[in-house]
């Protein structure tokens, strides 16, 4: 039962010689056949691929810290050779001609990539729920979502198939799913780890984070993805900071603040006071509590559902049924355009395409994109001035704690509702981790997020690592 350790046990094991790689992979694929058709966490299981380099790696006498371990890739990052499909139709039998930069990374350190992890439709989603081809499970409870939009790679950690996942964030989709399934999902700060290779969805939103059964965890994927990438042009320079090698924990004199408006109406009783009871086992460790305001977070997600459409319809402007992947059969080039874009994407796609197009339309765009950019200053001046008090903001990652299926599928605002706590950490472009700290009285899991100033990932870790010696 290999599959269960962290990573950080794994990679002390391989490197002693006291496991194979090859024993690891064995373990992981059998619990993924055994499992994943009741949870439905890989679109696409790479098994020969993997057995072939665990036995390669086998052969080596002194590994690196990552070599041989075993990850999952959500479905809409690039892996040479291999089926990239978004989660949907109209990218149903692409195969990438290259790798992401962050997969790339992975490979490099010796990682063995396992697969491909479902996802809402190009990432549209809180509940992975819109994918194309299958629903993916919460390993917790079956009969809730694991949340959105990478599911899949949440479940296959939380369901001990393997020790880590990436997936991407772009109003929560790490944060959220990583809180309703009891595991550690780390967004980075905007730039810190390359876009190149990911399928966009909003370009001034998009992040690519892991997923982790412990802090340690997320910091050494996080130090292996992170990076200056000449590929991405938003890629910052800023150089990375060793993680691993810092003193893990410290939390001692840290200053956390608690945004008032993230603990009132709406947030889920028992969410509150699970969260409240962490915040106090803080406290007991040695960091200053007090309480701040960020007074234009309530418009954050206002300004994300007119932004995000925005790009999301330039975006996927690209996919026409000619340049990618599903066309229609007609030999009308007008019609095969509109066929192929009718037919290859879901409902929520369009529905964002929709929204995102009119937003951009003559008349409409200084009404609604222009003055959501606005605000969207005012919600990073609210971040930029909250840390000159304090190192840390900490608030509920979610209002509830996993819903079951269907329960929102026919109200598209209740559903946008669940990005409402983790949404403006996209907005503002800062850093958040989800961090297990509980359960409600269903037995579901409660996710406590910490929030950091751009670029000082290091404090969110140090405060996580600090938590969970609780």
């Amino acid at each position: 039962m290999l599959n269960k350790l962290n990573l950080t046990d794994l990679s002390a094991k391989l490197q002693r010689k006291e496991i194979s790689s090859s024993e690891l992979v064995s373990d992981c694929l059998k619990e993924i056949k055994e499992q994943d058709s009741k949870i439905g966490a890989f679109l696409e299981v790479f098994e020969e691929d993997a057995i072939n380099q665990a036995k390669e790696i086998d052969k080596k006498e002194k590994l690196g810290p990552l070599e041989g371990i075993p990850i999952a890739i959500k479905d809409v990052l690039l892996v040479k050779g291999k089926k990239s499909t978004s989660g949907s139709r109209i990218l149903e039998n692409y195969i990438a001609s290259y790798d992401a930069t962050a997969v790339a990374k992975l490979k490099q350190a010796g990682m063995i990539i396992m697969g491909k992890t479902n996802c809402d439709e190009f990432a549209m989603g809180s509940s992975t729920e819109t994918s194309a081809f299958q629903k993916t499970r919460n390993p917790v409870n079956l009969e809730y979502v694991p949340g959105g939009s990478s599911g899949g790679s949440c479940a296959a950690v939380a369901a001990n198939f393997l020790p880590v996942a990436l997936g991407t964030d772009t109003g929560g989709s790490i944060r959220q799913p990583a809180a309703f399934c009891g595991v550690y999902g780390l967004k980075p700060t905007y730039g810190r780890v390359s876009r190149y290779g990911l399928s966009a969805l909003g370009s001034s939103f998009d992040s690519v984070g892991p997923f982790a059964r412990s802090a340690e965890d997320l910091a050494w994927i996080f130090s292996t993805i992170a990076g200056n990438d000449p590929k991405d042009s938003t890629s910052s320079k800023l150089e990375t900071q060793e993680l691993i090698n810092q003193t893990f924990p410290v939390i001692k004199g840290l200053k956390i603040g608690l945004p008032k408006e993230c603990f009132g109406e709406g947030v889920n009783t028992e969410v509150k006071e699970k969260v409240e009871l962490a915040i106090k086992k803080l406290e007991k460790l040695g960091a200053k509590i007090q309480e701040v305001s960020l007074p234009h977070s309530k418009y954050a997600l206002a300004v994300y559902y007119v932004l995000l459409p925005a790009e999301a319809s330039a975006n996927l402007a690209r996919f026409d049924g000619v340049r990618y992947g599903y066309s229609s059969k007609s030999n009308d080039l007008l019609l095969n355009y509109l066929e192929s874009r009718a037919q290859g994407f879901g409902d929520e796609v369009k529905r964002r395409i929709m929204i995102g197009t009119y937003i951009l339309s003559a008349g409409y765009y200084d009404a609604y994109y222009k003055k959501a950019q606005k605000v969207r200053t005012k919600v990073i001046e609210d971040y930029k001035k909250v840390f000159e008090q304090v190192d840390l903001l900490a608030t509920p990652t979610t209002p509830t704690t996993a819903f079951k299926f269907g329960e929102n599928s026919d109200d598209p605002v209740a559903m946008y509702m669940n990005d409402i706590l983790t949404v403006s950490a996209n907005v503002a472009g800062v850093p958040a981790i989800s961090i297990p700290c509980g359960f409600d009285s269903k037995k579901l899991p409660i996710g406590l997020q910490l929030i950091a100033n751009h670029f000082e990932e290091t404090k969110l870790l140090q405060a996580a690592k600090a938590f969970e010696t609780l």
